[in-house]
């Protein structure tokens, strides 16, 4: 926060409203920032808090205490501690635990995972996105790579978009598959009317990106299965939303569930408050080398003790 400005209101401004008098006064700030300033008290008018609709008549003295919007701060290094699977000098491949924001944006400017990466490794701040080539939702679990340098982020992008990274992800979808394994192809893009939702468009749509998923059931229980799918490509919520296409939402998913699934819980199942998918395999080309690399991360213990709890159900 910097130092305090103040002023007083001039005679001709006499009759204007306050938020109109400042927005004349500080032309350096826009009017939508001097109100929301207004609102949380950085402004007062004769000493006191003051209404951006209040009417000014010349004379008042005017204290602002200017701050910067949270989404300004954004990139600002955070001591945050991660799970760091492997490193070498070109990359680092991370098992990001549920919860933890990959990218700061509305509701989540600090506290992410690019927050993270700036303190752990100052040079980020010279690669776009702190060298973050790929997203995991903020409560999806599992691996994820990053890039060190720009000349690896460069390679990996490249690789995603041809294809040759491979991304495994256990899932915990709801319902009785009728097949054993199976692919979806289905564009993805923005739904229509809900805008946290994506959906799937038809392939001639200008707003679906073309999507392919590959699953296979690897146990089938009741109610749900434990799914293990393959991502040919990287849509945002892809899984999530092509299971649901299927008929198949996640366990716990608070955006795509059913209807009878609020808060996490669904009839005849255990309770999980996140979505059930974690990345549990990521292989690759060492962006510098070449080298065929993979990795393995076990579940988590809520996703695990998931697994064993439907196991346990299913013998009783």
């Amino acid at each position: 926060m910097t130092l305090p400005l103040s002023f007083t209101i001039p005679a001709q401004h006499a009759g204007k409203r306050l938020d109109q008098s400042l927005a004349e006064l500080l032309p350096e700030y826009s009017r939508s920032r001097l109100q929301s300033w207004i609102e949380t008290g950085n402004i007062l008018l004769g000493g006191v808090a003051a209404s951006r609709k209040q009417k000014v008549w010349g004379g008042e003295r005017v204290q602002v205490t200017p701050e910067a919007q949270p989404e300004e701060n954004a990139y600002q290094p955070e001591d945050i501690s991660l799970n760091i699977v492997y490193e070498d000098e070109a990359i680092l491949v991370i098992d990001k635990p549920a919860g933890l924001v990959t990218h700061p944006g509305a509701g989540n400017w600090q506290g992410t995972l690019l927050n993270a990466l700036l303190h752990y490794l100052p040079q980020a701040a010279t690669i776009p996105r702190a060298g973050i080539v790929h997203r995991l939702d903020k409560d999806t679990s599992g691996l994820m790579v990053v890039a060190k340098t720009l000349q690896a982020q460069t390679q990996l992008v490249r690789d995603l978009q041809a294809r040759t990274v491979k991304r495994v992800y256990w899932a915990v979808a709801l319902g009785v598959f009728e097949r054993a394994e199976g692919s979806i192809e289905a564009a993805i893009g923005r739904h229509p009317t809900q805008r946290i939702k994506m959906a799937v468009h038809a392939d001639a749509s200008p707003v679906g990106k073309p999507a392919l998923t590959y699953w296979k059931v690897l146990r089938q229980f009741p109610r749900a299965a434990w799914v293990e799918c393959r991502l040919a490509t990287g849509r945002t919520h892809q899984i999530r939303v092509h299971l649901t296409h299927l008929g198949h939402p996640l366990l716990g998913d608070p955006v795509y569930r059913g209807k009878n699934q609020a808060a996490g819980f669904s009839p005849g199942l255990p309770s999980f408050l996140r979505q059930a998918l974690h990345a549990v395999r990521l292989g690759l080309a060492h962006p510098i080398s070449g080298e065929l690399m993979e990795w393995e991360a076990p579940p988590p213990p809520d996703f695990a003790n998931l697994l064993q709890e439907l196991e346990q159900n299913h013998a009783s």
